[in-house]
């Protein structure tokens, strides 16, 4: 009877009228943001000069400790990476406990410490606490440096390097760095192999001998513990930490470009273009626009309902995502619009970005954006107040930016009270459409010439530096004599004709355990095999024989298409110099090149259906130092041996596309002419 009667209430009120000027379609006006009562940090500061602040939490039995060094940057000049290896040399082993006693007794108690240039962090279990205080005191204390963790992290350094010479996204982010920041200041250097060799055991030393000390350090103290028992254990671990005067630095702040340019590294390989339309902004917390940018940032890029999203996926389908970010930091930060674009629509692409831009700058943002904003960052604000360790950040935020001490209780209410017009003078101020600086990485032979339209194009190599100007002295040159004379370097083509069969086998490590790659080669039939293994166990084969192909992996075979034949071709002759111009092939001299430290000419060969392959050959010698694959990845060749009078590189460095650090692999068994069977093309 109840429900009967509420069910005509609402009856007679929807059919009088009172529920009809509730428009559904829309979403509720919201109403004013309420001031945030965050739970405050509580603070002290040790006679050291060590500020400590704790935050109680009690919902679990557990204790974070972090402590952070508040330094300037530092430019690190021919010794670029050694900030990178500090914390790593610091966890390598202490004057109480080898690395791997450390690292026994963390993982015993079930805890975590770590470590960087400017950090210490330690976790455990409440019960935990005082074994976990001991071991981070004695990394902060009792550091020994070893040298034979030094060599380590400077092998596993050169390796990463050696791979990101050839990641797109690393090489933009590098020639970003350089072109906004230059490469005298901290943000713009970067490591190289001889900066990382330069690095000694007293350099890391000096570094945490000059820079951790406690008064210029915080330490957040998250969890199941009061501020009494804080200042307690702070004293009883952290007291007899000494300080000292810390160095102090300035640089020049970076300028923008005084027009709109381009700088393009050259990736033949390449079958996207890394785009980053950026400039430098000096930003950071507590500053006037810095919560107006927040706002302006989501509009243009923050999210997938943006308008870079939206027209550069959505609606041009040019790439999966296109953002946008502008950065904060107390020395200096960068705008950024960034993208991979397929190389086809690269010149499409930066044109969108720069209207994106332009008309933001230009009309300005809408009220519905603004709102669609503004309640994006209320909820992603409101969400980050679930972490305890939140509350700390925010309590070291206000002391390291000398905030207002209700700067976060308020952010809400200041979020919510810009205006359209705000966001729009934000715009102004900050952004200068006309001055922006746009990377690219991608095939320089199909999109430099269409980025010219945007501005001055320049040229770099994939560390951010600029690229040497190599002219071609012989003026006469074509691919065809650059693969004449690499027949004749050889050993000439009598000698190389004479070579018609192969089994090679090839060896690398990855991951500890041995790769393994063998290839046949029949070239005047076209046929060719290939299996790769791991340790010994045959994971994948790939057969092209009677303009046919074939690929097994993790036991299942499939045929491929005529188009992925066609692309397999060329890298299926043990010399394809000598056929693939009998093959209807063509080719095509694309100047010259610096490669890894050799003058090469670069050759560019189609297939008459459409399939490339670019390689390299050595100004000098003649001989082939790199072919590019952009399905593949690519291949660099070298120590080159006389078998049967004919040159053969006996080792290869082969950066797959697939695999996250090069593999150096050397031939450890090859036949020339062997007697084949229909059997080795199974």
């Amino acid at each position: 009877m109840k429900k009967l009667a509420i069910s005509f209430v609402l009856t007679l009120l929807v059919t009088v009228g009172l529920f009809a000027q509730v428009d559904r379609s829309k979403l509720p006006a919201s109403g004013p943001a309420p001031e945030i009562k965050i739970k405050e940090a509580e603070t002290f500061t040790l006679a050291n000069g060590l500020k400590v602040f704790v935050v109680n939490n009690t919902k679990l039995p557990r204790v974070a400790f972090t402590l952070v060094l508040e330094r300037d940057p530092i430019l690190e000049g021919d010794k670029a990476g050694m900030t990178g290896f500090v914390g790593e040399m610091m966890m390598g082993g202490t004057a109480n406990r080898t690395k791997d006693q450390l690292d026994q007794e963390i993982d015993f108690i079930g805890a975590s410490l770590s470590a960087s240039s400017t950090s210490l962090f330690a976790s455990s279990l409440k019960k935990h606490q005082d074994k976990v205080l001991e071991l981070m005191a004695d990394v902060l204390y009792n550091p020994t440096f070893p040298q034979e963790e030094l060599d380590k992290l400077k092998k596993q350094s050169l390796t990463g390097l050696a791979q990101s010479k050839d990641n797109p996204q690393a090489i933009s982010s590098r020639l970003a760095a350089a072109v906004l920041y230059g490469k005298n200041h901290p943000y713009g250097e970067i490591e190289t192999e001889a900066s990382i060799n330069n690095i000694t055991v007293e350099d890391i030393k000096k570094y945490y001998q000059t820079y951790f000390k406690p008064n210029i350090a915080y330490l957040a103290i998250v969890g199941d513990m009061s501020k009494a028992e804080a200042e307690k254990v702070v004293n009883e671990y952290f007291g007899k930490w000494q300080g000292a005067e810390v160095p102090k630095f300035t640089y020049p702040v970076p300028e923008r470009a005084s027009k709109r340019a381009v700088a393009l590294v050259d990736r033949s390989s390449s079958v996207q273009s890394v785009i980053n339309v950026t400039q430098p902004v000096q930003m950071k917390i507590g500053d006037p626009d810095y919560i107006s940018s927040r706002l302006l940032n989501q509009i243009l890029g923050g999210g997938s309902a943006s308008r870079l999203f939206m027209n550069l996926r959505e609606d041009k389908g040019y790439t999966y995502g296109a953002y946008s970010s502008i950065g904060s930091d107390k020395l200096v930060a960068a705008i950024s619009a960034t993208a991979s674009v397929r190389t086809e629509v690269t010149d499409s692409a930066v044109y969108e970005f720069i209207y994106e831009i332009n008309n933001l700058v230009e009309n300005g943002v809408t009220q519905e954006e603004l709102d669609k904003a503004k309640a994006e960052l209320s909820g992603s604000f409101g969400r980050s107040l679930e972490q305890p360790s939140t509350v700390a950040s925010f309590a070291l935020n206000i002391d390291r930016y000398n905030l207002p001490k209700d700067y976060y209780a308020t952010y809400l209410q200041k979020l919510n009270s810009y205006t359209v017009e705000d966001i729009n003078a934000t715009a102004k101020r900050l952004i200068e459409p006309d001055k922006f600086i746009i990377t690219t990485v991608g095939n320089g032979a199909e999109i430099k010439e269409k980025l010219e339209q945007f501005g001055e194009v320049t040229m770099y190599d994939n560390m951010g530096f600029p690229a040497k100007e190599i002219t071609m002295e012989d003026e006469s040159m074509t691919a065809e004599k650059v693969v004449e004379n690499y027949i004749k370097a050889i050993g000439g083509e009598e000698n190389a004709r004479a070579i018609q069969a192969v089994k090679m086998k090839l060896e690398a490590e990855i991951g500890g355990q041995k790769l393994g790659i063998s290839m046949t080669y029949n070239d005047p039939e076209m046929r060719y095999s290939q299996s790769t293994s791991v340790s010994g166990m045959v994971m994948q084969t790939a057969v092209l024989k009677d303009g046919k192909g074939t690929a097994s992996a993790q036991g299942q075979t499939i045929e491929m298409t005529s188009e992925q034949v066609d692309g397999q071709l060329f890298s299926s002759f043990f010399i394809p110099e000598l056929y693939v111009f009998e093959k209807g092939y063509t080719a095509k001299l694309d100047g010259v090149q610096d490669v890894d430290g050799t003058v090469a000419y670069k050759v560019m060969f189609s297939s008459p259906q459409g399939a490339t392959s670019v390689n390299y050959y050595a100004v000098d010698s003649g001989l082939k130092v790199k072919n590019e694959n952009a399905v593949a990845g690519d291949t660099y060749f070298l120590d080159y041996q006389r078998k049967n009078g004919v040159l053969i590189p006996m080792s290869q460095t082969i950066k797959l596309a697939m695999v996250p650090m090069p593999l150096e692999a050397k031939v450890i068994s090859l036949e020339i002419n062997p007697p084949l069977t229909e059997g080795d093309f199974q």
